[in-house]
Protein backbone atom coordinates (compact mmCIF):
# COMPACT_ATOMS: atom_id res chain seq x y z
CA UNK A 1 0.00 0.00 0.00
CA UNK A 2 2.85 2.37 0.86
CA UNK A 3 4.50 1.70 -2.49
CA UNK A 4 1.58 2.96 -4.60
CA UNK A 5 2.72 5.05 -7.53
CA UNK A 6 1.02 8.11 -9.05
CA UNK A 7 -0.87 7.40 -12.26
CA UNK A 8 1.32 7.64 -15.37
CA UNK A 9 1.30 10.97 -17.16
CA UNK A 10 -0.89 11.30 -20.24
CA UNK A 11 1.59 10.94 -23.15
CA UNK A 12 -0.43 13.35 -25.33
CA UNK A 13 -0.30 15.96 -22.58
CA UNK A 14 3.43 15.47 -22.07
CA UNK A 15 4.07 15.84 -25.79
CA UNK A 16 1.74 18.84 -26.11
CA UNK A 17 3.39 20.59 -23.17
CA UNK A 18 6.67 20.69 -25.07
CA UNK A 19 5.04 23.02 -27.61
CA UNK A 20 4.88 25.80 -25.03
CA UNK A 21 7.46 27.89 -23.22
CA UNK A 22 7.28 27.71 -19.44
CA UNK A 23 5.67 31.14 -19.14
CA UNK A 24 3.02 30.11 -21.68
CA UNK A 25 2.15 27.04 -19.62
CA UNK A 26 1.92 29.18 -16.52
CA UNK A 27 -0.42 31.59 -18.33
CA UNK A 28 -2.59 28.65 -19.43
CA UNK A 29 -2.64 27.34 -15.87
CA UNK A 30 -3.77 30.73 -14.58
CA UNK A 31 -6.49 30.90 -17.21
CA UNK A 32 -7.66 27.40 -16.38
CA UNK A 33 -7.82 28.16 -12.64
CA UNK A 34 -9.85 31.31 -13.30
CA UNK A 35 -12.37 29.60 -15.57
CA UNK A 36 -12.57 26.52 -13.34
CA UNK A 37 -13.36 28.76 -10.37
CA UNK A 38 -16.18 30.39 -12.37
CA UNK A 39 -17.40 26.87 -13.21
CA UNK A 40 -17.75 26.10 -9.47
CA UNK A 41 -15.92 22.81 -9.94
CA UNK A 42 -13.48 23.11 -7.03
CA UNK A 43 -10.79 23.92 -9.56
CA UNK A 44 -11.10 20.57 -11.36
CA UNK A 45 -12.63 21.47 -14.74
CA UNK A 46 -14.23 24.17 -16.92
CA UNK A 47 -17.92 23.87 -17.73
CA UNK A 48 -19.30 24.26 -21.30
CA UNK A 49 -21.12 27.53 -20.55
CA UNK A 50 -18.06 29.20 -19.00
CA UNK A 51 -15.84 27.98 -21.85
CA UNK A 52 -18.19 29.34 -24.53
CA UNK A 53 -18.73 32.64 -22.72
CA UNK A 54 -15.00 33.28 -22.28
CA UNK A 55 -14.09 32.52 -25.89
CA UNK A 56 -17.21 34.22 -27.28
CA UNK A 57 -18.53 31.12 -29.02
CA UNK A 58 -22.19 30.47 -29.76
CA UNK A 59 -24.54 27.73 -30.80
CA UNK A 60 -23.43 24.67 -32.73
CA UNK A 61 -19.91 26.05 -33.26
CA UNK A 62 -19.32 26.59 -29.54
CA UNK A 63 -20.73 23.18 -28.64
CA UNK A 64 -18.62 21.44 -31.26
CA UNK A 65 -15.42 23.21 -30.15
CA UNK A 66 -16.00 22.16 -26.55
CA UNK A 67 -16.64 18.60 -27.74
CA UNK A 68 -13.32 18.52 -29.64
CA UNK A 69 -11.29 20.17 -26.89
CA UNK A 70 -12.58 17.60 -24.38
CA UNK A 71 -11.65 14.82 -26.83
CA UNK A 72 -15.31 13.84 -27.33
CA UNK A 73 -15.75 12.39 -23.82
CA UNK A 74 -19.19 13.99 -23.48
CA UNK A 75 -18.67 14.44 -19.73
CA UNK A 76 -19.02 18.27 -19.89
CA UNK A 77 -15.69 18.66 -18.10
CA UNK A 78 -12.73 20.42 -19.71
CA UNK A 79 -9.51 19.65 -17.82
CA UNK A 80 -6.17 21.46 -17.87
CA UNK A 81 -4.72 18.60 -19.90
CA UNK A 82 -7.53 19.01 -22.46
CA UNK A 83 -6.75 22.71 -22.82
CA UNK A 84 -3.03 22.18 -23.35
CA UNK A 85 -3.50 19.33 -25.85
CA UNK A 86 -6.10 21.25 -27.88
CA UNK A 87 -4.15 24.51 -28.05
CA UNK A 88 -0.95 22.66 -28.95
CA UNK A 89 -2.68 21.07 -31.94
CA UNK A 90 -4.94 23.95 -32.97
CA UNK A 91 -2.45 26.80 -32.54
CA UNK A 92 1.04 25.29 -32.67
CA UNK A 93 0.59 22.22 -34.84
CA UNK A 94 1.64 21.79 -38.46
CA UNK A 95 -0.50 23.30 -41.20
CA UNK A 96 -2.04 19.86 -41.85
CA UNK A 97 -2.75 19.27 -38.14
CA UNK A 98 -4.41 22.66 -37.73
CA UNK A 99 -6.56 22.29 -40.84
CA UNK A 100 -7.56 18.74 -39.87
CA UNK A 101 -8.71 20.11 -36.50
CA UNK A 102 -10.77 22.84 -38.21
CA UNK A 103 -12.17 20.30 -40.68
CA UNK A 104 -13.41 18.21 -37.75
CA UNK A 105 -14.74 21.37 -36.10
CA UNK A 106 -17.07 21.97 -39.05
CA UNK A 107 -18.66 18.53 -38.60
CA UNK A 108 -21.01 19.89 -35.95
CA UNK A 109 -23.22 16.79 -36.05
CA UNK A 110 -20.17 14.62 -35.26
CA UNK A 111 -21.27 11.93 -37.68
CA UNK A 112 -18.05 11.85 -39.70
CA UNK A 113 -19.77 13.53 -42.64
CA UNK A 114 -19.32 17.24 -43.36
CA UNK A 115 -22.52 18.12 -45.17
CA UNK A 116 -24.14 21.34 -46.31
CA UNK A 117 -26.21 21.57 -43.12
CA UNK A 118 -23.04 21.38 -41.00
CA UNK A 119 -21.41 24.17 -42.98
CA UNK A 120 -24.57 26.27 -42.80
CA UNK A 121 -24.65 25.96 -38.99
CA UNK A 122 -21.01 27.07 -38.79
CA UNK A 123 -21.52 30.01 -41.16
CA UNK A 124 -24.55 31.19 -39.18
CA UNK A 125 -22.61 30.99 -35.90
CA UNK A 126 -19.65 32.78 -37.48
CA UNK A 127 -21.78 35.68 -38.75
CA UNK A 128 -23.61 35.98 -35.43
CA UNK A 129 -20.28 36.23 -33.59
CA UNK A 130 -18.59 38.70 -35.95
CA UNK A 131 -21.53 40.96 -36.74
CA UNK A 132 -23.68 40.45 -33.63
CA UNK A 133 -26.62 39.52 -35.85
CA UNK A 134 -29.36 37.06 -35.09
CA UNK A 135 -30.02 34.60 -37.91
CA UNK A 136 -33.05 32.37 -37.55
CA UNK A 137 -33.96 29.23 -39.45
CA UNK A 138 -33.62 29.04 -43.23
CA UNK A 139 -36.06 31.13 -45.24
CA UNK A 140 -37.30 33.24 -42.35
CA UNK A 141 -34.62 35.90 -42.13
CA UNK A 142 -33.23 38.57 -44.45
CA UNK A 143 -29.67 37.51 -43.63
CA UNK A 144 -30.10 34.15 -45.37
CA UNK A 145 -28.81 35.59 -48.66
CA UNK A 146 -25.48 36.28 -46.97
CA UNK A 147 -25.35 32.74 -45.58
CA UNK A 148 -26.01 31.41 -49.09
CA UNK A 149 -23.04 33.18 -50.70
CA UNK A 150 -20.75 31.32 -48.28
CA UNK A 151 -22.45 28.01 -49.02
CA UNK A 152 -22.40 28.58 -52.78
CA UNK A 153 -18.60 28.82 -52.66
CA UNK A 154 -18.35 25.29 -51.23
CA UNK A 155 -17.88 22.05 -53.16
CA UNK A 156 -19.32 18.76 -51.91
CA UNK A 157 -17.62 16.04 -53.95
CA UNK A 158 -17.29 13.16 -51.48
CA UNK A 159 -19.71 10.30 -52.11
CA UNK A 160 -21.76 9.30 -49.10
CA UNK A 161 -21.56 5.80 -47.65
CA UNK A 162 -24.92 5.93 -45.90
CA UNK A 163 -26.86 8.31 -48.17
CA UNK A 164 -26.95 9.64 -51.70
CA UNK A 165 -26.00 13.15 -50.54
CA UNK A 166 -22.43 14.20 -51.23
CA UNK A 167 -20.31 15.75 -48.50
CA UNK A 168 -17.31 18.07 -48.27
CA UNK A 169 -13.98 16.27 -48.53
CA UNK A 170 -10.83 17.54 -46.85
CA UNK A 171 -9.63 18.90 -50.20
CA UNK A 172 -13.03 20.56 -50.74
CA UNK A 173 -12.61 22.20 -47.34
CA UNK A 174 -9.14 23.47 -48.23
CA UNK A 175 -10.43 24.90 -51.49
CA UNK A 176 -13.26 26.68 -49.63
CA UNK A 177 -10.70 28.21 -47.25
CA UNK A 178 -8.64 29.43 -50.21
CA UNK A 179 -11.69 31.11 -51.74
CA UNK A 180 -12.78 32.64 -48.40
CA UNK A 181 -9.59 33.43 -46.42
CA UNK A 182 -11.56 35.53 -43.92
CA UNK A 183 -13.42 32.38 -42.80
CA UNK A 184 -10.14 30.45 -42.52
CA UNK A 185 -8.63 33.20 -40.35
CA UNK A 186 -11.67 33.29 -38.10
CA UNK A 187 -11.95 29.51 -37.71
CA UNK A 188 -8.25 29.32 -36.89
CA UNK A 189 -8.40 31.76 -33.97
CA UNK A 190 -11.32 30.60 -31.83
CA UNK A 191 -9.24 29.68 -28.78
CA UNK A 192 -8.12 33.27 -28.27
CA UNK A 193 -10.22 35.81 -26.33
CA UNK A 194 -12.76 37.70 -28.49
CA UNK A 195 -11.06 41.11 -28.59
CA UNK A 196 -10.54 43.42 -31.62
CA UNK A 197 -7.22 41.73 -32.37
CA UNK A 198 -8.71 38.27 -32.71
CA UNK A 199 -7.86 36.78 -36.13
CA UNK A 200 -10.64 37.07 -38.67
CA UNK A 201 -12.80 39.46 -36.64
CA UNK A 202 -11.74 42.87 -37.98
CA UNK A 203 -14.33 44.54 -40.22
CA UNK A 204 -13.41 47.73 -42.14
CA UNK A 205 -15.38 50.84 -41.22
CA UNK A 206 -17.08 52.14 -44.36
CA UNK A 207 -16.99 55.93 -44.77
CA UNK A 208 -19.27 57.79 -47.17
CA UNK A 209 -21.03 61.15 -47.35
CA UNK A 210 -24.29 61.70 -45.48
CA UNK A 211 -26.35 61.84 -48.68
CA UNK A 212 -25.40 58.26 -49.59
CA UNK A 213 -27.88 55.86 -48.02
CA UNK A 214 -26.58 52.45 -47.01
CA UNK A 215 -29.11 50.80 -49.35
CA UNK A 216 -27.28 52.36 -52.30
CA UNK A 217 -23.98 50.64 -51.50
CA UNK A 218 -22.99 47.38 -53.11
CA UNK A 219 -20.37 46.87 -50.41
CA UNK A 220 -22.18 45.33 -47.45
CA UNK A 221 -20.17 44.98 -44.26
CA UNK A 222 -20.12 41.19 -44.72
CA UNK A 223 -18.64 41.66 -48.21
CA UNK A 224 -16.02 44.06 -46.82
CA UNK A 225 -15.06 41.45 -44.22
CA UNK A 226 -14.70 38.86 -46.98
CA UNK A 227 -12.42 41.10 -49.07
CA UNK A 228 -10.45 42.04 -45.96
CA UNK A 229 -9.54 38.41 -45.39
CA UNK A 230 -6.91 38.78 -48.11
CA UNK A 231 -5.45 41.99 -46.65
CA UNK A 232 -3.16 42.87 -43.75
CA UNK A 233 -4.67 44.23 -40.50
CA UNK A 234 -3.52 47.83 -41.08
CA UNK A 235 -5.52 47.91 -44.32
CA UNK A 236 -8.78 47.09 -42.52
CA UNK A 237 -9.37 50.24 -40.48
CA UNK A 238 -11.35 52.66 -42.67
CA UNK A 239 -12.48 52.44 -46.31
CA UNK A 240 -13.67 55.68 -47.92
CA UNK A 241 -16.15 55.82 -50.81
CA UNK A 242 -14.46 57.62 -53.73
CA UNK A 243 -16.95 57.07 -56.52
CA UNK A 244 -20.53 55.86 -56.96
CA UNK A 245 -22.22 55.88 -60.37
CA UNK A 246 -25.55 57.00 -58.85
CA UNK A 247 -23.87 60.02 -57.25
CA UNK A 248 -21.01 60.86 -59.63
CA UNK A 249 -22.49 59.91 -62.98
CA UNK A 250 -21.54 57.34 -65.59
CA UNK A 251 -18.55 59.12 -67.14
CA UNK A 252 -15.54 56.82 -67.25
CA UNK A 253 -13.20 59.81 -67.07
CA UNK A 254 -15.00 61.02 -63.94
CA UNK A 255 -14.57 57.56 -62.45
CA UNK A 256 -10.85 57.52 -63.26
CA UNK A 257 -10.40 61.03 -61.96
CA UNK A 258 -12.13 60.18 -58.68
CA UNK A 259 -10.03 57.11 -57.93
CA UNK A 260 -6.72 58.54 -59.19
CA UNK A 261 -6.97 61.53 -56.83
CA UNK A 262 -6.52 59.15 -53.90
CA UNK A 263 -2.96 58.01 -53.16
CA UNK A 264 -3.77 54.66 -51.59
CA UNK A 265 -4.96 51.25 -52.66
CA UNK A 266 -8.50 50.87 -54.00
CA UNK A 267 -11.38 48.41 -54.14
CA UNK A 268 -13.53 48.41 -57.28
CA UNK A 269 -16.98 46.79 -57.12
CA UNK A 270 -19.27 46.16 -60.10
CA UNK A 271 -22.83 44.86 -60.38
CA UNK A 272 -23.81 43.57 -63.82
CA UNK A 273 -27.21 43.30 -65.47
CA UNK A 274 -27.67 39.74 -64.21
CA UNK A 275 -27.20 40.91 -60.61
CA UNK A 276 -23.77 39.36 -60.17
CA UNK A 277 -21.41 41.39 -57.96
CA UNK A 278 -17.62 41.19 -58.33
CA UNK A 279 -14.54 43.37 -58.51
CA UNK A 280 -10.90 43.75 -57.67
CA UNK A 281 -8.41 45.12 -55.18
CA UNK A 282 -5.61 47.30 -56.61
CA UNK A 283 -2.70 47.52 -54.20
CA UNK A 284 -1.08 50.51 -55.93
CA UNK A 285 -2.59 53.95 -56.64
CA UNK A 286 -4.19 54.36 -60.07
CA UNK A 287 -1.76 56.41 -62.17
CA UNK A 288 -1.03 57.07 -65.83
CA UNK A 289 1.23 54.34 -67.12
CA UNK A 290 2.24 53.23 -70.57
CA UNK A 291 2.38 49.62 -69.45
CA UNK A 292 1.21 47.26 -66.74
CA UNK A 293 2.39 47.90 -63.18
CA UNK A 294 1.42 46.92 -59.61
CA UNK A 295 2.41 44.00 -57.39
CA UNK A 296 1.22 40.54 -56.39
CA UNK A 297 -0.90 41.90 -53.53
CA UNK A 298 -3.66 42.74 -56.02
CA UNK A 299 -6.49 40.26 -56.52
CA UNK A 300 -9.96 39.74 -57.99
CA UNK A 301 -13.03 38.72 -56.01
CA UNK A 302 -16.65 37.59 -56.25
CA UNK A 303 -19.36 38.72 -53.82
CA UNK A 304 -22.60 37.41 -55.34
CA UNK A 305 -23.95 34.79 -55.98
CA UNK A 306 -20.93 33.26 -54.23
CA UNK A 307 -17.86 34.50 -52.38
CA UNK A 308 -14.38 33.99 -53.77
CA UNK A 309 -10.91 35.52 -53.76
CA UNK A 310 -8.69 34.97 -56.81
CA UNK A 311 -5.04 35.82 -56.26
CA UNK A 312 -2.50 36.34 -59.06
CA UNK A 313 -0.94 33.15 -60.35
CA UNK A 314 2.42 34.78 -61.01
CA UNK A 315 2.32 33.67 -64.66
CA UNK A 316 2.78 37.31 -65.71
CA UNK A 317 2.82 40.84 -64.28
CA UNK A 318 -0.38 42.09 -65.94
CA UNK A 319 -1.89 43.49 -62.74
CA UNK A 320 -2.82 47.19 -63.13
CA UNK A 321 -3.00 49.49 -66.14
CA UNK A 322 -4.64 52.80 -66.98
CA UNK A 323 -4.69 53.76 -70.63
CA UNK A 324 -3.27 57.29 -70.58
CA UNK A 325 -5.49 58.66 -73.37
CA UNK A 326 -8.65 57.87 -71.37
CA UNK A 327 -7.84 60.89 -69.20
CA UNK A 328 -9.40 64.07 -70.54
Amino acid sequence: MGNSQPPPANPRFVSASRSFAQHELEDLKSLFKSLAAQSQSNGRYISPSIFQAYFGLKGALGERMFNLVTQKRNDHKLTFEDLVVAKATYEKGTKDEIEEFIYQLLDVNDDGVLGRSDLESVVIAMLEIIFSMEISERGSNSHQDIVDVFLNAATFSKNGERSSNKSMSFEDFRSWCTLIPSARKFLGGLLTPPDPGRPGCQVPRLLCSENVHSSMLLLRKEYAWHIGGALSPHELEEWKLLYHSAMNGLSFNTFLGSISNDEGSAVLIIKDKEGHIYGGYASQPWERHGDFYGDMKSFLFQLYPKLAIYRPTGANSNLQWVYVYLFS
